[in-house]
């Protein structure tokens, strides 16, 4: 019967429980054994892709425009409706097959993930669920919201991002100002929001028989390969190694630029890299890699096509069937994002791009992302493919630095090669700066969860994110915008509705520079090693991913100071170029 499954989701985004059920059942009756368990993971697998596409296609329709009020409808109800049963559902699968005692070929990690997300299965959980999707969902239409009035115009907040980069510092401030006095306008209702997602990840902890909210989320996340203790050290060698760093790159930004103090519109105005240092300290300005959304494609597949041609390939499809939306808009949801259509066996990007550097540097991240989906696209279970988020963002973090040497144009990318050095160093000090403000970060997250009742009181919140950034970010003045600092929190997605999703990055930054280590020798070695590692999927463990890949999975002061030290030493000789 599963030949009669719609090939493709768009035949299927208007389905009922009742259309799924008889594939559920058919699985359900079967009698599994060492000779059909295959067969029963492929129709498994196809219909669990079928559904997936469904739910990504229909999450992907409604962070397009959030105004939008059907694609919302369709999308919660989807999220209330089907989501639950179709959960229960896969649940069953799960026990059948791990009751059974099979051990297919290859699928000893997905089963090790199978009988965790079987322990932690609550039936009564499911309506939270359902929930807390309803709440991440208002927390986006409060930020796709968000706009200013600038030079007449109503525009989204993310379009001063230009503006926030002219060299003239007071125009900078200004804007600065403007879109921080905006953000702080919706203290009051995302201080509401707050302490609802904070209940119901609560109970969701006690249904499932956990006394904190952090054990139960570090299982849900299948974090086999560290502890809470890893995230607590990782923070110290932070502290150790790359705060001093960052305060050396302060200083000799504050000293170029000739000021008495670093403040925060010498830095970024974008809440989601509040410490990418985008503004140049010479007076010129912002870098400008493109004038079109389909220049900034052309570009981006002429670099992917230097660094490998069947990845320049994967690309060139991506913008032929249309798995692109990357330009900014009104109600258009915050951030950017690489969704799978697993029975397309495609990926798709959306993001958020306003014509600077930094959207060159998202496209990268997100299409290695994208390469991830097409690389392990041939693993035969849906099981497989599921990557754990710290592996999948190394993918993405390394793609970004093995695609820096073909930034210039006569690479087929979009830069001088001053231009070039220029965004390199960039992008170089913007990873020394992330290493802080993702421990920020995470730690907020432990305090949090730590202390959940007392983090329900949003100023309790506001005074521990002031004291974390105080610890990891020294060197700017933030003299006379202690309310900007402090709800500084409210802007972070992660922290709102993907809970402890964030120290992947600052684990992934550290495996992603390992790959770029191996690539200053021999890059097209390790590019082929990255595309190794990427099409192994979620079928190994994440040490074993990471040595595919050329790096080690790490958390250590050591191995922080070696690459820092690299990464500085790259920064002074791009600095002779630019």
């Amino acid at each position: 019967m599963f030949d009669r499954l719609p090939n493709s989701a768009l035949a299927a985004m208007d389905w009922t429980i009742e259309q799924y059920q008889p594939y559920f059942q058919a699985l359900t009756d079967t009698q599994l054994t060492a000779e059909n368990v295959d067969t029963w993971l492929k129709q498994w697998s196809q219909l669990g892709d079928l559904i997936s596409e469904v739910f990504s296609r229909l999450a992907v329709a409604n962070s397009q425009n959030t105004a939008d009020a059907e694609a919302e409808r369709r999308y919660l109800t989807y999220v209330e409706t089907m989501l639950p049963p179709l959960q229960i559902a896969n649940n069953a699968l799960q026990r059948k097959l791990v009751e059974s005692g099979l051990q297919p070929a290859g699928f000893e990690i997905p089963l090790r993930n199978m009988r965790v997300e079987l322990e932690l299965f609550r039936e009564e959980n499911l309506p939270l669920f359902v929930e807390e999707q309803k709440l991440g969902t208002e927390y986006d239409k409060i930020i796709g919201a968000q706009t200013v009035e600038w030079e007449g115009k109503q525009i989204p907040i993310a379009q001063l991002q230009p503006v926030a980069q002219n060299p003239d510092r007071a125009v900078r401030e200004r804007a600065w100002r403007l879109a921080h006095d905006r953000y702080l306008a919706d203290r009051e209702a995302l201080n509401g929001l707050w302490v609802k997602f904070l209940t119901i990840r609560q109970q969701m902890a006690a249904n499932a028989g956990f006394d904190n909210y952090i054990d139960y989320r570090w299982k849900a996340f299948g974090r086999f390969d560290y502890t809470p203790q890893d995230c607590q050290s990782f923070h110290a060698a932070i502290e150790e190694v790359v705060v001093p760093a960052m305060a050396r790159l302060f200083e000799r930004h504050r000293s170029e630029m000739g000021v008495e103090s670093f403040r925060p519109w010498d830095m970024n105005i974008d809440p989601t890299h509040p410490l990418h240092l985008g503004i140049d300290p010479h007076p010129r300005s912002a870098l400008k890699p493109y004038q079109s959304i389909e220049e900034m494609e052309s570009r981006a597949e002429a670099i992917f096509q230097s660094v490998d041609p069947t990845l320049g390939g994967y690309f060139a499809t991506m913008r032929r069937e249309g798995l692109l939306d990357l330009d900014n808009r009104m109600n258009k949801a915050p951030g950017g994002y690489c969704t799978a259509y697993p029975v397309a066996q495609r990926p798709f990007i959306f993001m958020n791009a306003v014509g600077l550097h930094d959207d060159v540097q998202t496209l990268l991240h997100e299409a290695g992302h994208a390469f991830h989906v097409f690389e392990s696209v041939s693993l035969p279970y849906m099981q497989q493919r599921d990557v754990p988020i710290e592996f999948a963002e190394v993918a993405s973090m390394s793609m970004e630095l093995l695609a820096a040497p073909y930034l210039t144009a006569d690479q087929g990318g979009y830069y001088s090669p001053a231009d070039a050095a220029r965004a390199r160093i960039e992008h170089l000090q913007n990873m020394i700066t992330f290493w802080p403000y993702m421990a920020v970060v995470d730690a907020f997250q432990h305090w949090v969860y730590n202390n959940i009742e007392q983090a329900k009181d949003t100023a309790a919140c506001d005074a521990k994110w002031s004291e974390l950034w105080d610890r990891f970010i020294q060197g700017v003045d933030w003299s006379g915008l202690e309310a900007a600092k402090m709800t500084g929190w409210h802007r972070k997605l992660h922290i709102f509705r993907i809970p402890f999703y964030y120290v992947e990055y600052g684990l992934a930054q550290l495996g992603a520079a390992q790959v770029w280590r191996g690539a200053l020798s021999d890059q097209s070695g390790a590019v082929a090693r990255y595309r190794q590692a990427l099409a192994l999927g979620g079928s190994v463990t994440l040490p074993k991913l990471y040595e595919t890949a050329g790096a080690r999975f790490a958390f250590d002061a050591a191995t922080l100071r070696d690459l820092v030290a690299l990464i500085e030493r790259t920064i002074e000789e791009l600095s002779a170029i630019h």
